[in-house]
């Protein structure tokens, strides 16, 4: 089959144009109620047979290794900076694809699509995008695992049959509990103890100073350590403190973190890349490192260790040809922590636009690469996430400081007209 070429979707996309203009005009101020009522129902058919064309084509780019090719680990952060989608709705489209389409094996070989029935309601539009999605999460649930594959295949095509029939939510409820009803057996005696869950969730606001903080402690003991903490020092200060509980609550485990600070109880790598040995041959160092290894990680590529000099603690150690030890350096850090502070407050964490990684979680940049002459000084540093570091230095994206702020340059790939991405300044209210 011939591939379509530029003029192919132009072409096409030059139909959908004008049918649309002809979509729009048949609900004009001529239109009559029946025909506001059809255009609706037609305004919805399209929309899914949109949807069917996107998971048909990000099935097909992976299945070619387009993403991986062009330095994307994940389809979804691929389709999240070609189409500006939030990664919740990246991840559907990629879901979909993987359950209504063919794939790629491990051997190259093809496989059929693993929700067959679900396909066929997904192709005749039928099933809308939010119902794929639901089906999926129903037969990847735990209980659905338990499932032989027949039973499995069976609740699959039970659940296709009712997507005319339910809203997603209510096709959810109705399958988690067909799943349910299916698995006889139950659960294993290994499952009945419930998982634990401990997370602890920080997100910094972007218009206005602070951010929040949001936690689940499945784990009793921890829950026990941080409510003694807190019992300890939001207690009322005076007989007048009429701050609420949750006020005083929040403020002692802000002075509980002060105190560990100012006592210099933390390990010394946090909030910065831990000390690496990193270890050159002789002839490699004469040729500006293009190859090293690290301590414990083994053999790194050239970009990897251009990515590990932008903002390390890093021993040298040179190797002779015979693997003899030459020279042991004193560990040096390429940002020194007070200029990494200075780039801190300017970016305030990933200056990744759209992305809200903290300090703490992020790296330093040099724009103009410090192996090849740029200069360890604020105007050549951006701070990143180590996902967007890695993209800088693994892909085509490209970095610049413009009026000292950093902007992003997206492969064309991404945006023919190559046009840069900053993250949008906050406004005072």
């Amino acid at each position: 089959m011939d591939q379509p070429t530029d003029d192919t979707v132009a072409t096409a996309r030059a139909d959908l144009a004008a049918a649309l203009a002809g979509l729009r005009a048949a609900g004009g101020q001529g239109a009559t109620e029946s025909d506001l009522v059809a255009l609706l129902v037609v305004a919805e058919e399209t929309r899914r047979a949109l949807d069917r064309i996107v998971v048909d084509t990000t099935a097909a780019l992976q299945r070619r290794g387009t993403f991986a090719e062009r330095g994307y680990r994940s389809p979804t952060g691929a389709l999240s900076d070609l189409l500006g989608w939030e990664r919740f709705e990246a991840r559907r489209r990629v879901v979909a694809a993987e359950s209504v389409c063919e794939t790629v094996g491990l051997g190259g070989e093809v496989l059929p699509a693993r929700m067959p029935s679900t396909a066929m309601v997904f192709a005749d539009g039928t099933a809308s995008l939010r119902h794929v999605d639901v089906i999926a999460r129903v037969l990847n649930s735990a209980v659905a695992a338990r499932l032989d594959p027949e039973t499995w295949a069976g609740a699959e095509v039970q659940l296709a049959a009712q997507c005319a029939a339910f809203t997603p939510t209510q096709l959810h409820t109705w399958g988690m509990e067909l799943v349910e009803l299916l698995d006889q057996d139950g659960a294993g005696p290994e499952d009945d103890a419930p998982v634990q869950t401990n997370e602890l969730r920080l997100s910094r606001f972007r218009a206005r100073p602070g951010g929040k903080i949001a936690g689940r402690y499945d784990d009793a003991a921890l829950f026990a350590a941080i409510a003694a903490v807190l019992d300890a020092g939001a207690g009322p200060r005076d007989p007048d403190d009429d701050r609420p509980v949750p006020q005083r609550q929040a403020e002692a485990l802000a002075d509980a973190c002060n105190q560990v600070l100012s006592r210099g109880k933390l390990p010394e790598t946090g909030g910065r890349r831990p000390q690496l040995v990193v270890t050159i041959r002789l002839e490699d160092l004469e040729r500006r490192a293009a190859a090293a290894s690290l301590e414990f990680g083994g053999p790194l590529s050239a970009s990897t260790l251009r990515q590990l000099a932008c903002d390390a603690a890093v021993v040298p150690m040179v190797l002779s040809s015979t693997g003899v030890p030459l020279d042991v350096g004193r560990i040096s850090r390429t940002v020194p922590d007070g200029l990494r502070r200075a780039v801190t407050v300017r970016d305030g964490g990933c200056a990744w636009a759209g992305c809200d990684r903290l300090p703490s979680w992020c790296e330093v940049h040099h724009v103009h690469e410090w192996q090849h002459g740029g200069a360890t000084e604020l105007g050549n540093l951006v701070m990143l996430c180590g996902e967007h570091h890695r993209l800088i230095h693994h892909t085509h994206w490209e970095v610049r400081m413009v009026h000292g702020l950093p902007e992003f340059i997206p492969p064309s790939w991404i945006d023919r007209t190559r046009t840069p991405r900053r993250r949008p300044a906050a406004r005072a209210s």
